[in-house]
């Protein structure tokens, strides 16, 4: 028999031929990678020859975060692209009444955002006493030389209720003789202060808002603010008792102080055709700047909802009921008038 060659463990060959053998990688078909105290893991040697799945589609935060931003800004764009294609073929809707949901809820909506949040800064309470669903009547105290009370009040609405429900005023007949005015205001919601208008609108479920004093508040002189005008004959009770909604008292602190009327020129208002020309410390002596209103704080504040739908259908007819209720939510709302006032830190604070 022929001598056997022995090998020595610290042979060359033998390092060699052992180094060879571990990098083979299990699955290539040439072998297996022993395992041992100073051997890697497989999984190691696989990350360092092979691409980790994704490694080229990692980014950082900053980088997602301008890919979502320009992905937003792509959605925006096409959506005001798609709005104005509806506008120009008239593929809306617009009820009866001549509003235009769509117009209102992306464009009134978004200009009057920012006078309410930003300028006015106007905080509101006691959203939870309007309902969900169905109709209702907003009951609300009018000032402020200029009626942005109104406005700001459907916004605050819209945007604090969590229905987002749509606000529609019953407006004087001035609004609908103003070229331009009459059409936004159709546009936004507003209806004719009419009883019939009011009653089609609650029965359909809307929640309906209306201002009493009418013109009576809105120009009083400065020196008479957050006291309460006249409601009138009791109409909006009226209206409320036909369609059985509740009545929700609203009171409005702030929009007294945006023009202080400290003046009125009849002649100059008879000429023009208005109810009232103010002279305010800033109006007409700056011309249109005078214009500007004051950024007070606001704060409007819902109480709670009186019902109607208890009554006999003839109480509507009844006028001493109508003047209980009309007189118990004017007290309402000046009670509430008196208590946002003593709360209140500052005028534009």
């Amino acid at each position: 028999m022929a001598d056997a060659k022995v090998i020595p463990f610290d042979d060359d060959r033998s390092r060699s031929g052992a180094a060879r053998r571990r990098s083979v990688l299990p699955g290539s078909g040439r072998g297996q990678a022993p395992a041992g105290p100073g051997a890697a893991p497989v999984s190691a040697l696989r990350g360092a020859q092979e691409p980790v799945v994704g490694a080229q589609e990692a980014t950082s935060p900053e980088e997602t975060h301008e890919v979502s931003g320009r992905a937003g800004w792509d959605r925006r764009i096409a959506g005001g692209l798609a709005f104005l294609r509806r506008r120009v073929t008239g593929d809306y809707d617009v009820d009866e009444f001549g509003y235009d949901k769509e117009l209102t809820d992306q464009v009134l909506m978004s200009m009057l955002r920012p006078l309410a949040d930003k300028y006015f800064r106007v905080e509101v309470k006691g959203i939870e006493n309007i309902p969900s669903d169905g109709g209702a009547l907003i009951v609300a105290n009018h000032s402020g030389t200029l009626p942005l009370d109104g406005l700001m009040l459907q916004v605050a609405v819209h945007d604090n209720h969590p229905a987002e429900r749509h606000l529609r005023l019953l407006a004087a007949d001035l609004v609908f003789m103003l070229p331009v005015v009459n059409e936004l205001a159709r546009k936004a919601g507003h209806t004719l202060a009419c009883a019939e208008d009011a009653e089609r609108l609650l029965q359909r479920g809307e929640v309906v808002g209306v201002m009493p004093e009418g013109f009576k508040g809105i120009g009083k002189p400065f020196g008479e603010r957050y006291k309460l005008q006249r409601f009138g004959r009791g109409g909006f009770v009226s209206t409320a008792l036909r369609a059985g909604v509740p009545i929700v008292p609203c009171s409005i602190v702030g929009a007294e102080e945006i023009y202080p009327m400290i003046g009125n020129s009849k002649t100059l208002a008879r000429v023009l055709g208005v109810p009232y020309f103010p002279i305010t410390p800033t109006f007409p002596w700056l011309g249109p700047l005078g214009a500007v209103p004051l950024p007070t704080k606001w704060t409007i504040q819902f109480g709670e909802p009186i019902p109607t739908d208890g009554y006999p259908p003839e109480a509507a007819e009844d006028p001493m009921l109508m003047f209980n209720l009309t007189d118990q939510v004017r007290e309402q709302i000046q009670h509430t008038l008196y208590k946002l006032l003593v709360q209140r830190r500052s005028v534009f604070f």
